[in-house]
């Protein structure tokens, strides 16, 4: 953990870039990028997460200069080894489900949109996000907590809270049960991606891990429904639950 943070910068920058990713601001205002069969929408979202990490760089270059990520390359192999199986192990379950849900396919994406809606934002999803979340919230609740020997759990399970408490936004106009599910099952991706972060001390990792989970929204590029079928919300929800139990495990471990 980062010590001697100044908080109320470090919170200033978390709320930043949060409202940044929430309202699409200020790159809604900017006009519509039109590519292919892309939504408009992703190339607005992408552009403001480049904005928003810039904003993050100089704050952390000029104003808040104590600030560390771990964002070094050291560790992020061996972490990746250590931690990531039950990630991949629960993508690729819950995309399967969602290929046998939304069966049969009656929407034909080009390349471009799959890469840029399937793959590319969601990495500035897991970046910006992680930065944000774990970087940014849980260094700052961790140091906040410093007392305490279980800062980094509090300091977790806040952030975790406040990521499936986001996700609530991303669901409106689903279904209650999806959207309950949705802010469970963010919840425990939360713990999991927090307690790695806390085990490596490297953000690299769960960055890494946050975009490979994202991967498995792929089958919806090839559907014209937004809805979750049951049989993947059942198994995200079961998948993504027990990632956040191993996340606890982790912590409790001491090795």
């Amino acid at each position: 953990m980062t010590h001697k943070l100044p908080r109320m910068k470090v919170l200033i920058l978390t709320l930043l870039m949060a409202f940044m990713e929430l309202s699409a601001l200020p790159a809604v205002f900017l006009g519509q990028i039109t590519f292919k069969d892309i939504n408009p929408m992703y190339f607005t979202l992408m552009f403001n997460f480049v904005i928003a990490l810039l904003v993050c760089c100089l704050c952390q270059k000029f104003w808040i200069k104590s600030l560390k990520f771990g964002l070094q390359k050291s560790g992020l192999f061996s972490g990746l080894q250590r931690f990531g199986l039950p990630a991949v192990i629960a993508t690729l379950a819950v995309a399967i489900t969602f290929c046998i849900g939304l069966a049969p396919f009656d929407n034909q994406p080009s390349f471009w949109r799959v890469l840029v809606e399937g793959i590319i934002y969601y990495i500035g999803v897991a970046v910006v996000e992680e930065v944000y979340l774990r970087g940014l919230l849980q260094n700052l609740l961790e140091d906040c907590f410093e007392n305490s020997k279980n800062a980094a759990l509090y300091a977790i399970l806040i952030t975790s809270f406040l990521f499936g408490f986001g996700h609530i936004f991303g669901a409106l106009g689903q279904p209650l049960g999806t959207v309950i599910c949705k802010t469970v099952w963010a919840m425990a991706l939360g713990v999991y991606l927090g307690s790695i972060y806390v085990k490596t001390r490297n953000l690299w990792v769960p960055i890494v891990l946050h975009f490979v989970i994202d991967l498995c929204g792929i089958p919806f590029c090839f559907s014209t429904s937004n809805q979750y079928p049951q049989i993947a919300l059942v198994t995200s929800l079961v998948a993504f639950v027990l990632l956040g139990v191993y996340g606890l495990l982790l912590l409790k471990n001491k090795d």
